[in-house]
């Protein structure tokens, strides 16, 4: 079990590294947008760089039945269950992707994509913009399994090790624009996209050599529907869709709220803020996905691992990094802006709130990745929606970008924290008196 414990460890410590390295390749990045592109294409950046974020639910819940049943065989490269599930999961994607580049166009052809972002949407250039984003995403949508298999397989910081490619390409694509002097400030946001589905291929093919050879007969398996028909989904994936429909929806429409209901300006703090911190944010993400495939095979074995120290630690470590960042918000933000966009200090102190409460939420959520606590998160998640648009919207107006992140601060506390603590403490009890 120590060696488990482990494993989170250094899925942190290499999120970490990963973070820093990118983040201040990441910084760069932005002060050429910011000094060659201009304010309003920086805010359009992170306008669309974020879009993804609203189509988690984009794997159809499949990430459950991938890590599920990878973490739970005791031969994961030779049991039949495990490529099946592969290939069941490849299936379902690859129609998911199909969708959301289509969808993608549709809006582009109709004019809706100024709808639905607000007026930081650059007119025609933008909209272009946010089609070619949708349609690389969709593409790339069925590579995701290999990361699903890496978690699985316990190797969720090689995963996240292989994310430290998307800064460079980042900043190497955009610094060829500016030195070849190319009108591109409208479109740099699909670099994100093609380094993300870089990092997708990346997982794939250590993936395959991990599972080997069980992912190549998952996916000869593919066309293969009669002789290798799908395994059962729908009991995991339908409540985790639910919730990746609910979540992007409460969470993500962050910067969409700014832009319908606030300023350019109150977009741009936001967008700086998002990315400052994302480093606490992405390194607490990757160290609770970490902990999935421990529950998932103490669940197997007939352990009870109690996530209440993991919860301690997360807390303690996030108020560090998040602490951090808020000391060395303001001389981030003068660097990356050039003294164009300055970080309110109640912005800075809502954005640590937020990293402390997604921390208190990842050990105990990652606990309830069974049928039953899966089902369970259902309908607190769903009611997430309207009390962060709801505290959003009305805080806005008034505090800018500071009230939209107080709105998901409430919003994940009062339908997160708090019931998936009380869930935890009676399944607890109820199998302590099943054994």
């Amino acid at each position: 079990m120590a060696s488990r414990w482990r494993a989170v460890g250094s899925t942190a410590a290499a999120k970490v590294a990963v973070m820093g390295i990118s983040g201040l390749i990441g910084i760069v990045t932005s002060r050429l947008i910011v000094t060659n592109f201009g304010v309003d294409a920086y805010a359009q950046y992170g306008l669309l760089t974020t879009l993804s974020s609203l189509l988690p639910f984009a794997d159809l819940g499949l990430a459950a039945v991938v890590i599920n049943a990878v973490a739970q065989s005791k031969d994961p490269r030779r049991d039949p269950y495990v490529s099946r599930a592969i290939a069941s999961a490849i299936r379902i994607l690859l129609v998911s992707g199909f969708v959301i580049a289509t969808v993608a166009l549709i809006l582009y052809f109709t004019g809706v994509w100024r709808l639905v972002l607000g007026d930081a949407l650059t007119p025609g250039a933008g909209e272009l913009a946010a089609t070619l984003c949708m349609v690389t995403f969709g593409l790339a949508v069925p590579l995701s399994v290999g990361q699903r298999i890496l978690v699985g397989l316990g190797k969720t910081s090689t995963q996240v090790a292989t994310q430290s490619v998307v800064a460079p390409f980042m900043l190497l694509s955009i610094g060829a624009c500016v030195l070849l002097s190319l009108p591109a400030g409208d479109y740099i946001a699909i670099f994100s996209y093609l380094g993300n589905a870089l990092v997708s291929i990346i997982c794939l093919v250590i993936a395959g050599r991990g599972l080997a050879p069980n992912l190549g007969r998952a996916v000869r398996d593919i066309p293969r529907l009669r002789t290798a028909p799908s395994v059962r989904v729908l009991h995991l994936a339908w409540p985790m869709v639910v919730q990746m429909i609910a979540l992007p929806i409460a969470m993500q429409t962050g910067r969409i709220l700014v832009s319908q209901f606030g300023t350019t300006d109150d977009l741009a703090q936001y967008n700086l803020g998002y990315q400052l911190f994302a480093i606490a944010l992405q390194t607490i993400s990757a160290a609770g996905v970490a902990l999935w495939p421990i529950f998932a095979r103490a669940r197997t074995e007939g352990e009870l691992v109690r996530p209440h120290r993991p919860t301690l630690w997360f807390v303690g470590g996030s108020l560090a990094i998040a602490g951090a960042m808020a000391v060395l918000s303001p001389y981030l933000a003068q660097f990356v802006s050039d003294g164009e966009i300055q970080l309110p200090l109640g912005l800075v102190i809502a954005f640590v709130a937020f990293v402390v409460v997604q921390a208190a939420k990842y050990p105990t959520g990652m606990y309830m990745t069974d049928e039953r606590g899966l089902k369970f998160q259902v309908i607190p998640t769903v009611l997430m929606i309207p009390l962060s648009i709801g505290v959003s919207v009305a805080l806005i107006p008034i505090w800018g970008a500071t009230g939209s992140v107080l709105g998901s601060v409430v919003a994940v506390f009062c339908c997160q924290v708090v019931p998936y603590y009380i869930y935890v403490v009676r399944d607890l009890r109820r199998r302590g008196r099943a054994d």
